[in-house]
């Protein structure tokens, strides 16, 4: 049976963990706190031997040879592991399905398995997937539609001792406007912030910043992502609300920097400690390097100047002068999607 990640979450705490679980979906903040709650009934039931396989380098794919090895040698620390698989595209080849497969016919029983994917749709499923609902659970995190949002809001609420009327809930999701992470910030605010009485919107005005405000944060995020449309939508708030470009490129430059450094990592795992990088903020930065090489990264900072030169007033020699918004906007648009790279002459 297919559960929520939330439903998931509370499953695991009930009892001893199963041989194996899936979860999925591009809502990463769903899917990491569902994965969070299977890693900490792992820890609490004596679980403190952890494996990771995902794709590093310039493969598509976990080593899987490695993996299967792995799952019949004995280990030297502990009695219990738990074996986590990462699959950024949901889709583990036809190597990977058959060794997922072979596992779940014949669990292990010191070893838990924990897939993630960070893409997922009825046709990524298959006799692997099956393979593991037959012996554990499956949480997909699909996107919360908006008329579900205010739900969503509600229930999380209630799970951090706070209380709303409908109209607060309704206001605050109005305010994050569908980013999941934007309301569950918001609400850890409120848990410090509130005095523990029912929240009403004049309280809700008071106590939550204009989530919906387009800030610079944001946007590289929704670039990243892949998200073109937010990207225009954004450009186009921030102008109105008399932002200044130059304000914005150092976050800019400073997101696409680190991205042209992980695109050269050997080992992304690594990379991503190195760099300092939350694990809730990886699966933006796997789906960005998915679309992107290195080469395209370069280019993408050497745009980055140009539109520097263009908000300080300093166009190429032998060119009118041009609109830095509009040179802002067709870098992030080709940082978002792959086709939009025409709009820069970038190459690679």
């Amino acid at each position: 049976m297919e559960l929520k990640p939330e439903q998931l979450a509370t499953q695991v705490q009930a009892g001893p963990l199963r041989p194996a679980y899936l979860i999925a979906g591009a809502e990463p903040l769903r899917v990491l706190e569902a994965a969070d709650a299977v890693r900490a009934a792992a820890r609490a039931q004596g679980i403190s031997e952890r494996e990771i396989f995902e794709a590093e380098g310039n493969q598509r794919e976990p080593d899987w040879s490695a993996m299967e090895a792995s799952f019949h040698a004995p280990s030297l620390f502990a009695s219990r592991r738990l074996f986590e698989v990462r699959l950024p595209t949901g889709k583990p080849g036809t190597e990977g399905a058959r060794v997922i497969s072979e596992f779940c016919s014949n669990p292990p029983s010191d070893i838990s398995l924990l897939v993630t994917a960070g893409e997922w749709s009825r046709q990524h499923g298959g006799k692997w997937s099956e393979a593991i609902a037959r012996i554990g659970s499956i949480a997909v995190a699909w996107p919360i539609k908006p008329h579900e949002l205010p739900d969503w809001i509600e229930s999380r609420l209630r799970s951090r001792g706070l209380r709303a009327d409908r109209g607060a809930v309704q206001l605050l999701a109005d305010r994050v406007e569908g980013n999941l992470l934007a309301a569950a910030q918001e609400i850890e605010k409120l848990k410090l912030l509130s005095d523990g009485d029912i929240l009403d919107v004049a309280r809700m005005e008071d106590l939550v910043a204009d989530a919906a405000r387009f800030d610079v944060f944001r946007l590289i995020d929704a670039a990243m992502n892949g998200h073109g449309a937010q990207v225009s939508r954004m450009i186009r708030g921030l102008r109105g609300e008399g932002e200044a470009v130059p304000a914005l490129l150092g976050m800019v430059i400073k997101e696409i920097q680190t991205a042209s450094a992980l695109s050269r990592a050997s080992n992304l795992s690594n990379a991503f400690k190195a760099q300092r990088i939350w694990d809730s903020k990886q699966p933006m930065y796997r789906r960005a390097l998915q679309r992107h090489d290195a080469q395209r990264w370069d280019a993408f900072l050497a745009q980055a100047g140009r539109v520097d030169g263009i908000a300080k007033g300093r166009p190429r020699r032998g060119q009118e002068p041009e609109d830095a918004w509009v040179a802002l906007e067709r870098l992030l648009l080709a940082v978002a999607e792959p086709r939009a790279s025409r709009l820069l002459a970038v190459r690679g």
